[in-house]
């Protein structure tokens, strides 16, 4: 559960793309510093620091891992797997895949970032109970449900994910009875907005995690997860989860990884 707000947890934003200069991610990290500070620490008692980690440095020891990466293969390619090499939490932003469907990266940002901080071990659920022996478990993450980038809201210049609130995942609140999320849109516990979502897990079917959505079908192929996404991982036992390679032998992976993109790039333009 949140963690005192008292000691802040450290936290490392790693440039690891070949999309986002350093420049595009700063300014970035100080908006959800504000997020942090201002709007999550109130309501769900969670503090935290973060420290920009520019391209090719290594970050802090002992500190959590949020990666900007082009897609699920990069962080593959370079040894971004489910923890830091310390054993610590990790989350994985996917920039490249965002500039591809015209998604906000920094929304998405702002989205791992809360529910890490809410959730870092990707086990907290709500139960609600139907009968003596049946119910539906609600994974605890604070910005699937009201994730749309037009439903987030700018600090400053930068568009950041609206979020729920603790009386989201309380199911004996009566509909418009108090605030369910940040920007006062949701209006009833366990209410999904427009490309919202949430994961659930139904207790006597045996069936695992599915995804229950606004829309009758999903509205965007990203309510899938992708490999290493968060919906991903938490479908996957705890013991199989992998450890991260060191963040030198990642930089090298780097490096490897952008020769072969300009390389590739290069004998397109040649053919």
């Amino acid at each position: 559960m949140p963690q005192n707000a008292q000691t802040p947890i450290q936290i490392s934003i790693i440039n690891a793309s070949t999309v986002l200069q350093d420049s595009d991610i700063a300014p970035v990290v100080d908006a959800l510093q504000q997020q942090v500070t201002n709007d999550f620490l109130p309501p769900w008692g969670v503090n935290a620091e973060l420290s920009f980690i520019p391209s090719g440095t290594p970050p802090p020891p002992g500190t959590w891992w949020l990666s900007i990466l082009d897609d699920s293969d990069q962080a593959g390619a370079l040894g971004y797997h489910d923890l830091t090499p310390d054993g610590l939490p990790m989350g994985k932003v996917f920039a490249g895949t965002d500039l591809k469907l015209g998604s906000s990266w920094s929304v998405t940002t702002s989205h791992e970032l809360l529910e890490m901080l809410a959730d870092p071990n990707i086990n907290l659920t709500v139960l609600v109970q139907s009968d003596q022996t049946a119910g539906t478990l609600y994974a605890y993450e604070v910005c699937d449900a009201c994730e749309a980038d037009n439903l987030g809201y700018k600090i400053g210049d930068v568009l950041v994910s609206d979020f729920v609130l603790p009386a989201w995942f309380e199911s004996f609140r009566a509909p418009n009875s108090t605030q369910f999320d940040r920007q006062g849109q949701i209006t009833a516990a366990l209410g999904l907005l427009p490309g919202g979502y949430i994961g659930a897990f139904d207790i006597s079917a045996g069936s695992g995690w599915h995804q229950v959505t606004a829309e009758k079908t999903p509205s965007t192929i990203l309510i899938r997860g992708n490999v290493g996404s968060r919906r991903e991982r938490r479908g996957v036992p705890r013991d199989q989860w992998l450890k991260s390679l060191p963040h030198k032998q990642i930089t090298s992976n780097l490096t490897k990884y952008r020769e072969r993109i300009h390389a590739v790039t290069a004998k397109r333009k040649a053919a």
